[in-house]
């Protein structure tokens, strides 16, 4: 099995490569790091890893580098003396360890699961556990980590619709893989139990809820006055605000059209457009000229920017980790990929500021969240453009609407937080007593939560 998936993986790297090196190219700043997706580090990283016990976390892309940042800092003190190194696989998930986490925490690239890449990675890095967060199954990595004895992690675990059924078709092959895992800790108990049923360990798996309500804090340095940007293209003071959060090909052009039919009733309305993928801009930018909306790159904004009231309509954001601040200022929220797209995006970091939202039909990726949302009113749910743009004018028509969904969204947030102690503490049971030395836990007094919170920052 072993051999034919490895004949199999070279075979699909050598068809597949051109289009993920053309899409690496394309996003930019891909030449740093190169060599370590092929197993290849400079001196510098193996200096820093040397006789150190080593933690290694693996993030794939923006979103799980959020939780990995929250997952880090309630480790790091239950494990004093371990070397911490997070990897991901994309070069704006790179960008985002570079901006959110301290120096001393190691970023690498994770290797291709090409055998001798894989070993190579693991031999250089001699890890005592591995975490990884939701779901990213590689064969050769699993099989690499289980020939050392590395304890395995899989942490904050969904399954989407889709997925499934496709892990249960091939369960020959994944049953094997999955047995592997010492801790998983899903989401609900939905979860739960389709991972018990595609051969991950009873004993292993662990509802601790979502991570994400946790990384949902907006507690970190503000690194963006959104407000004075505004300023700068004009909008006045308490303008209105519809904000398209990680929107998918098709979604920016329904949102465009609905901001075209509101501005005639509400002449204050700014849109402010986050495509999931920046590298789509100048598409985007073609459909916002076609249909004569005035806007402006993110990225072309400087300092000495001034723009007159009413010449710039729209703000399209080509930069990365960047839309949580934007949130922030949002006077209405779409949740993108979810109209046009299946799967939906993360709503639960609009919610987490009391924010009303809106998203499409699909969103099958946050199924659970979603249910929750809405069974406590705390988000609306449109099933096509003609719905959206209705839901989008009796939102901004009516401040007490926009103030009661925000809040119940907060609600929902402010109660399913605490999946992250809970997975530290998951993960901590399997290593306490092995070769890692687990600090215990440090008991904090009401009284020195403040000062603990605003250290952490």
């Amino acid at each position: 099995m072993r051999l034919l998936y490895n004949i199999l993986f070279t075979i699909f790297f050598v068809l597949a490569s051109p289009h993920y090196f053309l899409r690496m190219r394309r996003r930019g700043n891909w030449q740093s790091g190169f060599g370590q997706r092929f197993g290849r580090f400079d001196a510098k990283f193996k200096q820093a890893i040397t006789n150190r016990q080593t933690l290694w976390m693996h993030a794939v892309s923006v979103g799980e580098v959020n939780l990995c940042t929250q997952l880090i800092r309630a480790l790091e003190p239950r494990l004093p003396n371990v070397k911490i190194i997070v990897s991901t696989t994309t070069t704006t998930g790179m960008g985002e360890l570079e901006r959110k986490l301290p120096s001393h925490i190691s970023r690498i690239y994770y290797p291709i699961d090409y055998r001798a890449f894989v070993s190579k990675t693991l031999s250089i890095i001699r890890p005592k556990a591995i975490i990884l967060v939701e779901a990213e199954i590689w064969p050769n990595f699993i099989w690499g980590a289980r020939k050392r004895a590395v304890p395995l992690f899989l942490v904050n675990a969904r399954l989407s619709d889709r997925s499934f059924p496709r892990y249960r078709r091939l369960g020959f092959f994944f049953r094997p893989l999955f047995r592997a895992f010492a801790g998983v800790g899903a989401q609900n108990e939905q979860d739960a139990a389709k991972l018990r049923a595609l051969g991950y360990r009873p004993e292993a798996v662990r509802v601790v809820g979502s991570m994400k309500f946790d990384a949902a804090k907006l507690d970190e340095r503000r690194v963006l006055d959104v407000p004075g940007m505004l300023r700068q293209l004009g909008v006045p003071a308490g303008s209105r605000v519809l904000l398209g959060g990680s929107t998918h090909p098709g979604e920016e052009a329904l949102l465009a059209k609905a901001f075209l039919g509101l501005r005639a009733r509400f002449p204050d309305l700014f849109l402010i457009l986050v495509p999931r993928h920046f590298e789509r801009s100048r598409e985007i930018g073609r459909e916002l000229d076609a249909l004569r909306i005035k806007f402006l790159y993110r990225n072309e904004i400087t300092p000495a920017t001034r723009c007159d009231p009413g010449e710039i309509q729209c703000l399209l954001v080509n930069t990365t980790g960047e839309l949580r601040y934007f949130y922030e200022h949002a006077t209405v929220i779409f949740i993108g990929k979810s109209l046009t797209a299946k799967g939906g995006q993360n709503p639960i970091e609009p919610a987490a500021l009391g924010k009303p939202m809106v998203f499409g039909p699909n969103m099958q990726n946050f199924a659970d969240v979603t249910r929750n949302f809405l069974s406590r009113a705390g988000a609306l749910q449109v099933a096509d453009e003609v719905e959206l743009e209705q839901a989008l004018a009796d939102l901004l028509a009516n401040e007490t609407r926009r103030a009661e969904l925000g809040r119940n969204a907060l609600a929902v947030v402010e109660e399913n937080r605490g999946a992250v102690e809970r997975t530290v503490d998951m993960i901590l049971e399997h290593l306490d007593g092995g070769e890692l030395y687990v600090a215990p836990k440090r008991q904090v007094l009401p009284e020195q939560l403040g000062r603990t919170q605003r250290s952490n920052r």
